[in-house]
């Protein structure tokens, strides 16, 4: 039976990366935990779901205060492995963080999605998201 846990030690943090990968290809399973650790400073978390002792889903998150939106819980990363999709994982994460997020009195759940993502729209709205917004960027680097 699937369950939803916090993932803190640096074992589990490994055994998010084929997850975290489906979503950020960009990641190196050398510099995960590091990359990780300095996030958990930031006060990012990670939750995911245990399933048979394999992760097949997690979601990386933070609580933020914005001046637009009040306090938020702010979802980074939300990711199914390909072959878990369809199995309800991503939408029991959605329900956890959600419930999360009401019981530390927050005034809402945000994310950012890329614009080709389709299957994660249709769930997000199913939720009950909005799309209230356009996030823009402007790379440094690279």
């Amino acid at each position: 039976m699937p369950a939803i846990i916090p993932i803190e030690t640096d074992e589990q943090i490994r055994a998010c990366f084929p997850a975290l990968l489906a979503l950020r290809p960009h990641l190196s399973a050398d510099t995960l935990v590091e990359r990780i650790r300095r996030q958990f400073a930031q006060g990012y978390r990670l939750t995911a779901v245990e399933d048979g002792g394999a992760i097949p889903a997690l979601a990386g998150w933070r609580m933020l205060e914005f001046l637009a939106w009040g306090s938020v819980l702010y979802i980074d990363d939300l990711s199914t492995l390909p072959e878990a999709r369809r199995h309800g994982y991503g939408g029991m994460l959605l329900d956890w963080l959600t419930e999360h997020a009401r019981a530390s009195g927050c005034d809402g759940v945000h994310l950012d999605t890329g614009y080709h993502r389709h299957a994660a729209h249709r769930l997000y709205l199913a939720k009950g998201f909005v799309f209230d917004c356009h996030h823009c960027a402007l790379p440094l680097k690279g």
